[in-house]
């Protein structure tokens, strides 16, 4: 855990959060600035600073973060219709909170990424 991480406050119940899923490897709670009627950030319980810091340790966690994605994708009702899965590495990728995490995005028509 890292002291100044407000994801590890999060996971730790030590800051506020709509939390909509946790288990002993992840948790889930909304974004306080949604894009799409749903918009869930997903994250490891353990500090894993992005994909560009992942240890081989780390690889049932991350498949297990796109297994919960499918979860909730499910209970929220956009499975069905399609849905998006994002993470950021780094400031150049837009990365803004030093912690690992997905966002899923969902509930409304996506437009292409790339333009």
């Amino acid at each position: 855990m890292s002291d100044s991480c407000i994801f590890c406050k999060i996971v730790s119940n030590e800051a506020k959060a709509n939390i909509v899923y946790r288990d002993e490897q992840v948790t889930a709670f909304r974004d306080i600035h949604p894009v799409a009627p749903t918009h869930i950030l997903i994250v490891p319980n353990k500090h894993i600073e992005s994909v560009g810091t992942l240890e081989a340790e780390d690889e049932q966690v991350v498949g297990h973060i796109f297994t919960v994605a499918r979860k909730l994708a499910n209970e929220e009702g956009v499975a069905a219709g399609g849905f998006r899965l994002i993470t950021n590495t780094g400031a150049n990728g837009g990365q803004t909170v030093f912690h690992l995490h997905v966002h899923l995005i969902g509930g409304q028509r996506m437009r292409h990424p790339m333009g």
